[in-house]
């Protein structure tokens, strides 16, 4: 059982005046040997600055790696530990599936 967390960008808002993205919405998938068992989704808002960075990147360059950066930073910085906990939870969740505690039904047709 090789359980993995697996980070993706849903979609991204932005304002059409200059690019600037103010809101990603994400979702984590958890793994178990590369099968899905469960997901987190979430968003991280980006308040706009009064001018743009230095560093500012064009909507039209970027990737879904610095987006993703973008959002387990603003993740960490909120809440310390937010990725780590969003993983963790997401393992928790597979052992589960995979070793459950309780049933359902009955033991009659």
């Amino acid at each position: 059982m090789a359980i993995t967390s697996t980070w993706e960008v849903n979609t991204l808002e932005r304002s059409l005046s200059d690019g600037f993205v103010n809101k990603v919405i994400y979702r984590v998938k958890g793994l178990d040997d590369g099968t899905e068992k469960t997901r987190a989704t979430g968003e991280v808002n980006f308040a706009k600055p009064s001018s743009l960075p230095s560093d500012f990147v064009a909507y039209d360059s970027l990737n879904e790696s610095t987006v993703l950066g973008w959002v387990k930073t603003k993740l960490d910085a909120d809440n310390a530990g937010t990725v780590a906990g969003i993983e963790t939870n997401l393992t928790t969740e597979i052992v589960v599936i995979n070793t459950p505690v309780t049933g359902a039904g009955k033991p009659w047709s």
